[in-house]
């Protein structure tokens, strides 16, 4: 919070110089009292998304109100210029640029959540936690899973999940539990940045036509090496031995179905990316695709429950897989809560998906008004496109790489493929240099409360700080500049 306000403090302080150099511009409004009252006005909306835990207020609805206001000052400004079209056009394409965004991740979160409640991922946990392993095999097996299932699945469900994982053998070994947890975000938020499924940075970069799908593989060394090199420092510090044994441990199976909900979620990832490689059709079709023949089978799930429910027939094999039962009668009929793949989609992270429309709107708003421009000629022009993109990234761990990378993909500076790939690799990275600097590390601090924390994740920021370095220079080395 402090930061940001240093942050603030300092670019209004820097305002007059690059305004002078902005006056030249085409339709350049970042001279005027319009222009800074829409960056403040963004700025204090910010503060406010940061400080979502103490404000308990829903990180969307600040950044909402911010979009708005700042569009309807946009459409101001041209308006007293006697333009009544350009900032109608912006908008639209803004807005279709978050349309694709907002079906996309619908689509994507629909299949995780289907997923979960087939217990996917609990059957996962539970098996982990079956196999009786030490703690440093633990450390590198939930490691290595996030890292291998985030490029899948987005970096903040695996992060919960092997979050989870770590919790739940090592809960009795505090120290574990925390270096635990540190190489959890690492790992997750390093296999994203090789995958356009496995970030919402990545994601951008590869519906804007940037990166051509298989070119984020280019990245996939550099992105061990970020995970690799704290990893190892950080399991010199654990303690040798198991961890206490639970007295019960209940396994869990998949409910029926989720095998082939998981074949599906493989078979619409081929299908985005076949329609966006080969037929150049945007990414969103293949998803929606997908989403709609998942509804499908949602309904054949559905009457199958039903069946079940209705016929009276439900053995004991059916009891333990579908496990979501409201209460159970002596006859077992009418325990069985069906499946309905709208509520499912409910339960997708709306606040999420609001909190976009917010930044690609507020974003486009201050792009429209000439500031973006401004800021790329500063950053790119006069550091280089290398040190820039470096930077960028350490900027991500202290606010969220996602209006980060917005603007840089707004900006479009000119720069070549690996230069691309070098920015979307720092702003996947960059936020483990501290926990609050992704949504995988927020969310295990509160899922760690108490044990994974600010101060524990910084302690070992150093280790990942040489890991982000390597990575970069790997990079470098690998693909060039």
């Amino acid at each position: 919070m402090h930061r940001l306000l240093i942050l603030s403090c300092t670019f209004f302080s820097l305002l007059p110089a690059p305004l002078m150099a902005a006056e030249g511009t085409v339709n350049s409004h970042t001279d005027t009292f319009i222009g800074i009252t829409c960056v403040a006005i963004f700025l204090i909306s910010y503060l406010f998304v940061l400080g979502e835990e103490y404000f308990h207020l829903r990180k969307s609805k600040p950044v909402i109100v911010a979009a708005g206001l700042i569009w309807l000052l946009v459409g101001l400004a041209y308006t007293l210029e006697g333009d009544s079209e350009t900032a109608a056009i912006a908008f639209r394409h803004n807005l279709l640029e978050y349309a694709e965004l907002f079906f996309f991740l619908l689509a994507a979160m629909s299949f995780i959540t289907s997923m979960e409640e087939r217990q996917v991922f609990a059957a996962l946990r539970s098996w982990l936690v079956s196999c009786k392993l030490s703690l440093i095999q633990i450390y590198w097996t939930t490691g290595a899973l996030a890292f291998l299932l985030s490029p899948i699945a987005d970096n903040l469900s695996t992060a919960l999940l092997m979050g989870a994982v770590v919790m739940a053998v090592g809960k009795h070994t505090v120290k574990f539990v925390t270096l635990g947890c540190i190489n959890v975000v690492v790992a997750a938020n390093a296999g994203g940045a090789f995958s356009p499924f496995g970030d919402i940075t990545t994601l951008m970069v590869w519906q804007k036509g940037i990166i051509e799908f298989s070119g984020f593989f280019n990245l996939f060394i550099p992105s061990v090496v970020s995970w690799l090199v704290p990893a190892l420092l950080m399991s010199l510090a654990i303690q040798k031995g198991y961890p206490v044994p639970e007295r019960r441990h209940q396994q869990r199976r998949m409910k029926p179905g989720a095998r082939r909900i998981m074949v599906l979620f493989i078979l619409t990832i081929l299908l985005a990316v076949t329609s966006h490689s080969f037929l150049h059709l945007p990414s969103v079709l293949g998803m929606m695709t997908g989403l709609g023949i998942l509804k499908l089978y949602g309904y054949y799930l559905s009457r199958f429950e039903a069946h079940i429910r209705d016929t009276g027939h439900i053995h004991n094999h059916h009891i333990e897989n579908l496990t979501d039962i409201s209460q159970i009668k002596g006859d077992h009929t009418d325990v069985i809560r069906r499946f309905h793949i709208f509520q499912v989609v409910e339960r997708s992270s709306w606040d999420t998906l609001m909190f976009f429309y917010g930044i690609v709107l507020s974003v486009g708003g201050l792009a429209a008004l000439g500031y973006l421009g401004l800021l790329s000629d500063l950053v790119y022009s006069h550091l280089g496109p290398t040190l820039a993109n470096s930077l960028i990234g350490v900027l991500s761990s202290l606010i969220d790489n996602i209006p980060v990378m917005f603007a840089v993909l707004t900006m479009q500076p000119d720069m070549s493929t690996n230069q691309w790939l070098l920015v979307t690799l720092t702003t996947g990275i960059g936020g483990s240099l501290l926990s609050i600097g992704s949504a995988a590390g927020i969310a295990l601090m509160g899922q760690a409360q108490g044990v994974y924390t600010f101060y524990a994740h910084l302690k070992w920021s150093w280790a990942i700080a040489l890991g982000y370095l390597l990575s970069i220079a790997a990079h470098l080395w690998l693909n060039g500049i």
